[in-house]
């Protein structure tokens, strides 16, 4: 695989980090997560990855972790910015600072937070909400009376976890000419309004019929009834796109047949092949289209449009769409996929089975790997580095 051989060091945190730290598993980096001792775990991005769970607060804990990254290619800091500098583990203390010797000068040491480093909100709390507040992307999105939010998608890994794996595959390359290593500078603000560019520059041109109006009133926030989701029968919905005029047409063609000869708005109104460049009929060509859809199920009219290029899909629920990956696996394939690599293997069984990486899972393995001797392991422990489920244990005289 296209990153076999690589070793990622992965401090456990929330959403971007892990995602960042999955997209380098996926194409085979060896990434350790580094769990807190007796933590529990919420990552469900753990495919592939290995735990050890160590304090750096304690020295012993904090001198394995320096061992650590010093065999590493790429460490992924989650933390709000100075957190690692306080545990001791900042990047000067790996990268050198032009006077003293790094214990590791070709580290990528990639860093995600949530607002720019120099801006006034750097030392503030914040969600993936509240960064996208910031990019002036929230305030396009659709919705009634106020914007919808899409998740937690566009900041935290859009954003932060693929604009972090993207700086982390730059900077391993512009290590392999100058054999330095990088720091990887990564913040949601930042990263999600440079994935929303397109949206962005267009809403600085007047008139565009994609955003350069008022919120609601273009092509693609909710403006258009020919790019909107509709309401089905059955409670379902249909996801229509016929932007280009040809898929309207097809849209078109394929719809009307499909509902009742006489069907028509209260006043006889039907649409036509033109409806589309006239917005004058906008309103009337939503009205038209939420009343036909709900006629009949999603299911009818998935079947209705299959096949067709009308740019009319069915809306999946996550379950349904599980059937687009390979049988078994509950985990969303890795993508892109390049031709000469070797599959990933999918993580299997039932929704009942998933498992998530269990804090400290590998931790003797990984420092047997360090060459740490089950003496000094037993030290580690005794110190109370590995918790206190550990030094409890080691003090009754079991091993770890």
């Amino acid at each position: 695989m296209s990153l076999s051989g690589l070793n990622v060091v992965e401090f456990a945190g929330l959403a971007p980090g892990p995602f960042a730290g999955l997209i380098l598993a996926d194409n085979g980096a060896n990434v350790i997560r580094v769990d807190k001792p007796s933590s529990a775990s919420i990552d469900v991005l753990c495919r592939g990855k290995r735990s050890i769970a160590i304090n750096p607060k304690i020295p012993s804990g904090r001198e394995a972790l320096r061992k650590l990254i010093s065999t590493a290619d790429v460490l992924i800091d989650p933390f709000r910015p100075g957190v690692m500098e306080r545990l001791g583990l900042g990047p000067e203390v790996f990268l050198g600072d032009g006077e003293k010797k790094g214990l590791n000068e070709k580290l990528i040491y990639a860093r995600i937070v949530g607002f720019p480093r120099t801006g006034p909100q750097k030392d503030m709390a914040g969600h993936d909400i509240n960064y996208l507040a910031l990019t002036g992307v929230l305030a396009m999105l659709p919705g009634e009376g106020k914007p919808a939010f899409p998740l937690n998608l566009l900041a935290d890994f859009a954003g932060g976890g693929v604009m972090c794996a993207v700086g982390i595959l730059l900077a391993l390359i512009e290590r392999g000419k100058s054999g330095r290593g990088q720091v990887v500078n990564t913040d949601m603000v930042s990263g999600a309004r440079y994935i929303a560019a397109f949206p962005l520059l267009h809403s600085l041109v007047p008139d565009s019929q994609y955003f350069g109006n008022k919120r609601g009133s273009n092509v693609l926030d909710g403006g258009a009834p020919f790019y909107d989701v509709y309401t089905c029968k059955d409670g379902g919905w249909m996801s229509v796109g016929c932007l280009e005029p040809q898929f309207f047409s097809a849209f078109i063609r394929t719809f009307l047949p499909a509902l009742p000869e006489n069907f028509s708005l209260p006043d006889g109104w039907r649409p036509s092949l033109e409806t589309q460049g006239n917005h004058d009929d906008w309103p009337k060509l939503r009205a038209f289209m939420e009343k036909g859809f709900l006629r009949n199920t999603r299911d009818y009219w998935a079947d209705v449009f299959q096949g067709t290029d009308a740019c009319a899909l069915p809306v999946l629920t996550p379950k349904e769409a599980l059937a687009s990956e390979p049988v078994g696996s509950q985990f969303p394939m890795a993508h892109p996929k390049i031709s000469g690599s070797q599959p990933l293997k999918a993580q299997t069984g039932d929704l009942g089975s998933f498992k998530l990486l269990d804090p400290g899972s590998h931790t003797n393995e990984i420092l047997a790997e360090l060459n740490y001797s089950e003496k000094e392991r037993n030290g580690l422990a005794l110190d109370g580095a590995l918790g206190e489920e550990a030094r409890t244990i080691r003090r009754s005289g079991h091993k770890l």
